[in-house]
């Protein structure tokens, strides 16, 4: 079987880490296969929504550096250098998406695959789900964008508290928190994803995409930028099919009909 499942139903692209026997840590292989996915959900039409999820017990265990390309000696610089190519490239990848990403946590996610989860535009998790930032009880600084994400969700406090300690958070207290949207039974994880997807595939994919980059972006921005990119934003979206239809839709009192377009 694939490392990487792979399919799209009904506009979403469901990516499904598949190393149940290894939690699900992440090797060079499969991050380089999410990385592409998520780039070929970006460019295509068809695709209006992604779905992350993992087979087995664990979400995602962390980095498996196991079938990494091999290196020689060490000098100064490889480590940073492999940082942004490897962790900081992975969850990039899904920020930079164009597509409304979901993340289905059913399980563990620990390090990387903590990060991966909060880089996601929603997140889904079953009550058996965890999120470890285990970075300092492996003597490590975290890396994967944990030091940006987390303030960003959370407050500086209780990302620090996180991050120091490296306790595992059951997903209510994740909840509690503001870093997780639903919790839901570890049977009900699918069908939740795949409902709340298949919704916004139905919905105006370039707005969401356009809402996802300016939310993103405002934590980072001041107000004059912030608002000049919103006028930006909505100045582009107005000249899709979808905004057309979406104010036709209001005038003659119907139910829009959006094509992604």
């Amino acid at each position: 079987m694939p490392d990487v499942l792979h399919s799209v139903e009904n506009g979403v692209s469901w990516i499904t880490l598949n190393r149940p026997e290894a939690m699900n840590a992440v090797t060079w292989d499969q991050r380089e296969r999410i990385i592409a996915l998520l780039a070929d959900a970006s460019a295509d039409p068809s695709v209006r929504a992604v779905v992350v999820t993992a087979t087995g017990r664990g979400f995602c265990a962390g980095a498996d550096l196991r079938g990494a390309p091999a290196t020689g000696e060490k000098v100064a610089g490889d480590v940073s250098r492999m940082i942004r190519r490897g962790a900081q490239r992975f969850v990039s990848a899904v920020l930079d998406c164009e597509k409304p990403v979901i993340a289905a946590v059913n399980g563990t996610a620990a390090g990387i695959g903590a990060h991966l989860a909060f880089a996601c535009d929603l997140v889904l998790a079953a009550e058996s789900a965890r999120f470890v930032e285990v970075f300092a009880r492996r003597g490590l600084v975290p890396d994967g964008g944990g030091a940006y994400l987390l303030p960003r969700l959370i407050g500086p406090q209780r990302a620090k508290e996180l991050m120091f300690f490296g306790d595992a958070l059951p997903a209510a207290e994740a909840y509690a928190m503001g870093l997780v949207n639903r919790v839901v039974p570890a049977d009900e994880l699918p069908k939740t994803a795949r409902a709340w997807a298949e919704r916004l595939a139905q919905g105006p994919t370039r707005a969401l995409a356009l809402t996802k980059q300016l939310v993103n972006a405002s934590l980072d921005v001041d107000r004059t930028t912030a608002f000049a990119a919103e006028a930006t934003a909505q100045e582009l979206n107005m000249t899709t099919r979808d905004a057309r239809e979406g104010v036709a839709s209001f005038v003659e009192r119907r139910e829009a009909s959006y094509e992604g377009r």
